[in-house]
């Protein structure tokens, strides 16, 4: 029996047991750092499975590491599984109708999925340690809120991953494919102005606005946006404009600020100046100052070793296999959980994706039947991933299996609704299959594991510049 052969029987030995976390995952539907009872069934399982498990890593609860196997080299899989807010949504439904109980929050990124994918290929992998013992450890990661909280970030400073030698992860989405893409770095930051409150008639020259200061502070902000790189971009919201009455000359003020960029060290040279700005527009005001670092992500490596190994295993184990009751489904939700305009430009999209001559029989399939082939072109996702973190202190490789309906956006009900169908349990199977075969892999040829760690090498020099500094733990009680 080949290698394919063995983790596609490993998977669907475990396919009922497999399946049963990831809608059990579905229903907890837990945010970031708040996922207990989701963090309790995988131990459960995994110490069932014969994993040594240890719980609560990096000062997180939810955080887990699971091994099995002796000796080198190390694969790990990283799990996610935190839920978003206000995204409860009823699985496989297409009119947007909230999940039966009080639970607020849904797997409006899949994440249910991309965990109980990992654990499928920790499994398998495991399955042939059992048989080949000697070749090598796998260990399953369990990382929490990489919505909100950075769980990876944190578990990368503090030298979690620092035992493994390669790391395999994957994202559900629409299509199936090896992200060859990068992803922003970010800084998310918080800054507070202190001024002096007095009536704005009466004794203006009395007060000091914080209101002012968060004001222009915005300004100087859109001011420097023309002299930075064009890649890099910076949001803020206001979280505090001190108060609702216009004759008070305002004494407290918060704005919320964004920096990303294609690479942490853009990051961090913008978020130094947009510090300098804050700083001016307190002395401009009179004011105090002061900045809270809440969150940070590194920009993703997509190692082309891992990456290769990643392609040549989806190839073989195939697209996820959809039938017609799928692909039904999948109509359902292209034409009925859309707008009339939405509809349009969906079809824009696929038209420009797959070219127009395709678009007629995709519409009446619209679900990724093939694996896309493997391309570099050097793309920068518009949006960030703590996987990034991950990738600066271990060679990383990440792919997507189509677990929803194409042209299905993430952080969405209808990705939600996807959550618990036959066609993402297809599409997340077939992710564990493939990751667990490039594990085998990399653990029958050590010359890939010493290229890609090569790779990663002239990538990073070996160095990791974390942009959660050590003092910033897990934010857990949010």
């Amino acid at each position: 029996m080949d290698n394919k052969e063995f983790v596609s029987r490993a998977v669907e030995a475990k396919r009922d047991e497999i399946v049963n976390v990831s809608d059990q995952i579905f229903n907890y539907a837990e945010t970031g750092f708040h996922e207990f009872k989701t963090a309790k069934l995988y131990e459960e399982v995994l110490k069932k499975e014969g994993f040594q498990v240890e719980m609560g890593l990096a000062g997180m609860p939810t955080a887990f590491k699971a091994q099995y196997g002796e000796g080198k080299p190390v694969v790990g899989f990283l799990a996610e599984y935190d839920a978003l807010p206000e995204l409860s949504q009823k699985g496989g439904c297409t009119m947007r109708t909230p999940a039966e109980g009080d639970n607020p929050d849904g797997h409006g990124c899949g994440h249910n999925l991309l965990g109980a994918g990992t654990l499928a290929a920790a499994l398998a992998v495991k399955a042939y340690l059992e048989e080949n013992p000697g070749k090598g450890t796998v260990v399953l990661f369990g990382c929490p809120s990489e919505e909100k909280g950075n769980g990876k970030t944190i578990m990368a400073r503090d030298g979690v991953f620092d035992c493994l030698d390669v790391a395999f992860t994957w994202h559900p989405g629409d299509v199936n494919c090896v992200a060859t893409y990068s992803t922003l770095a970010n800084v998310s930051v918080f800054f507070r102005f202190k001024g002096v409150t007095s009536h704005a008639a009466a004794a203006p020259e009395v007060g000091r606005s914080a209101l002012d200061a968060a004001e222009l502070m915005s300004v100087g902000v859109n001011y420097l946006r023309e002299h930075i790189i064009s890649d890099a971009r910076i949001h803020y919201a206001y979280r505090d404009v001190g108060g609702i009455a216009p004759n008070v000359v305002q004494g407290h003020s918060c704005v919320h600020y964004f920096v990303r960029a294609p690479k942490s060290w853009q990051v961090q040279e913008i978020y130094k100046r947009v510090i300098d700005v804050a700083e001016g527009a307190a002395k401009m005001t009179g004011t105090e100052m002061t900045y809270e670092l809440y969150a940070g992500l590194s920009d993703y490596i997509p190692n082309h070793v891992l990456s290769q190994v990643l392609q040549e295993s989806m190839e073989e184990i195939g697209a996820p296999d959809f039938d017609e009751n799928d692909f039904a489904l999948a109509k359902k939700f292209f034409f009925e959980t859309a707008t009339e305009s939405e509809l349009e430009a969906k079809k824009a999209a696929l038209k420009k994706k797959f070219g127009a001559e395709n678009l007629e029989k995709i519409l009446e399939h619209p679900l990724h039947t093939e694996i896309a082939p493997l391309t570099w072109t050097g793309a920068v996702l518009p949006g960030s991933t703590d996987v990034g973190d991950a990738s600066y202190v271990v060679p990383t490789a990440q792919l997507s299996e189509a677990t929803a309906t194409l042209g299905t956006a993430g952080h969405t009900w209808q990705m939600t609704a996807h959550g618990n169908t036959e066609i993402a349990h297809k599409a997340m199977l077939a992710a564990g299959k493939s990751m667990a075969l490039a594990g085998i892999k990399v653990m029958e040829d050590p010359e890939l594991v010493k290229k890609a760690r090569a790779e990663w090498m002239e990538e990073t020099g070996g160095v990791y510049e974390c942009p959660i500094p050590k003092e910033i733990g897990p934010r857990l009680e949010e």
